[in-house]
């Protein structure tokens, strides 16, 4: 076969496009790749961008293929590697609206694999490029497992402040690591050596950020059945630990056999044996777990087997394991609640969710996009009017500086208390007092907050700690008259 080299055109373009097919595309370093490749300014919004880039590629591979130039076993050495990404790269934006669809539908079956309807067609393209068998079934993989996870992160955890998009780069990390095509090349079928811990306050997303890794893993395709080898929608269980007793927990998490205990008639699974093998477990609340369960955790996340409650027989896992606390972690190991051995076990990543007061600090927008995202869900589809009352009511009810104390979780009901009595009243302010310190502070780093709501809310501080206007002064350095006025100020904002 003829061997052919890349135009040094050619070779600049297919460089620049496979950097950005090895970037996180949640990170700065893709925006700016994508801009260089494309020729657009950063006014251009990122969906124009993108198009620009795959339209640029796409005029580029036909060109070969007019010439008889775009077959990868043509080309030898870093050529080779260029072309082979950049049609990769066509490849995925050429069946993204499939894939995207086929996402869709396998989340309406639920737990029950689908065929692959458009695989044949997908297989076919790949092996007219010169792509082997066995690389053509990885590459078909590996490409689902991306847009899963694009999927999931950039729906489920949407926002434009700058902690939010820190969020969805830190979860793509914790998925494909910091370089792709090192995941590529030796991780990804190793990644349940990684376990990662969510933290964050009650109501801000742990749950979500964790189905987005969970929903996200490795999961082969069956060439002879035409469908991957189990739904992703199975490939994540979870359980809060916080709803069960102390002497049923063992029991939940790895099962029991018939006449192990009191009540035990017959045997059960639990949700380790629950756990496919391209899956991944979320432990919520494992702060509150006690120390002799953290011990036998532990031998999980060590060895790999657990046994049943009641039977000497050994189990073996080979998911991930995602945990998450609302408790401060430091605080919880420095009182001898979580064992410090268990902590260094689920640290390969932590990965905080940030409140929802910070969010909306850092971009004031955020509230509103959120709102409109909540009133299409529940409405199912989009009512600008709808959404301009819901926000008008939350203004007027709230204010600008209510704190949420209950973050999204909070805000989600928020949006159902105006749907049916266009009202919502929100916490009292001694409810949010434990978090104002947290909403100063962001507000200070991001510099949002004026000097008046700050001295208010400082005010307000003093005086839940000190108990009286007159300590409280004291400590500020005023009269307690004007400590009384921004009390009242702050009571005032926060109510409505």
């Amino acid at each position: 076969m003829e061997r052919y080299r890349l135009r040094p055109r050619e070779r600049r373009l297919f460089a620049l496009v496979s950097r950005a097919v090895f970037t996180n595309p949640f990170t700065d370093e893709r925006a700016a790749l994508d801009r260089e490749i494309s020729g657009l300014d950063a006014g251009v919004p990122e969906a124009g961008r993108t198009e620009a880039v795959v339209r640029k590629v796409d005029r580029t591979i036909r060109r070969l293929d007019r010439e008889g130039r775009g077959d990868i076993r043509r080309y030898g050495g870093q050529d080779r590697r260029l072309l082979e990404t950049s049609l990769l790269f066509e490849f995925f934006h050429r069946f993204l609206d499939r894939f995207d669809g086929f996402i869709r539908e396998q989340i309406a079956a639920g737990s029950r694999p689908l065929e692959v309807p458009f695989a044949r067609r997908a297989f076919a393209y790949l092996g007219e490029r010169g792509f082997a068998p066995a690389d053509m079934r990885r590459y078909f993989e590996v490409v689902f497992q991306l847009r899963r996870a694009y999927y999931f992160i950039d729906s489920s955890l949407v926002g434009r402040s700058p902690c939010m998009r820190a969020l969805r780069r830190r979860l793509w990390n914790d998925v494909f690591t910091h370089d792709l095509d090192l995941y590529n090349r030796h991780l990804w079928n190793r990644m349940e050596d990684f376990s990662t811990l969510i933290l964050g306050e009650t109501g801000t997303g742990k749950g979500t950020a964790a189905a987005a890794i969970g929903r996200s893993g490795f999961i082969p395709y069956d060439e002879k059945r035409r469908r991957f080898v189990e739904s992703f929608t199975r490939s994540f269980v979870s359980l809060n630990l916080s709803q069960f007793p102390e002497n049923l927990i063992e029991s939940e998490l790895f099962g029991h056999r018939r006449g192990a205990f009191t009540g035990a008639v017959e045997d059960y699974q639990g949700i380790f044996d629950r756990c496919s093998p391209h899956g991944a477990i979320f432990l919520d609340e494992i702060g509150e777990v006690s120390i002799p369960v953290q011990i036998k955790l532990l031998r999980v996340l060590q060895e790999r087997v657990f046994s049943p409650v009641g039977s000497h027989r050994q189990h073996r896992f080979q998911g991930r394991v995602i945990a998450a606390t609302n408790r401060p972690i430091e605080a919880l190991r420095r009182q001898g609640r979580m064992r410090d051995d268990f902590y260094y076990r689920l640290c390969s990543d932590i990965i905080t969710v940030p409140p929802l007061r910070r969010r909306i600090a850092e971009d004031p927008a955020e509230l509103d996009d959120l709102i409109a995202l909540l009133v299409e869900r529940m409405l199912a589809s989009r009512v600008p009017d709808i959404t301009q009352m819901v926000r008008k009511t939350i203004r007027r009810e709230l204010g600008s500086g209510y704190p949420w104390p209950g973050n999204v979780r909070e805000l989600e009901q928020c949006v159902r208390a105006v749907l049916l009595n266009r009202r919502y009243r929100g916490a009292a302010p001694e409810a949010a007092a434990p978090d104002l310190a947290g909403r100063l502070a962001a507000g200070i780093e991001s510099g949002t907050i004026d000097a008046q709501s700050l001295l208010s809310g400082y005010c307000y501080l003093l005086y839940r700690r000190c108990g009286t206007y007159e300590a409280a002064a004291r400590r500020c350095g005023l009269d307690r008259r004007t400590v009384k006025k921004y009390v009242t100020r702050w009571r005032r904002q926060v109510a409505g």
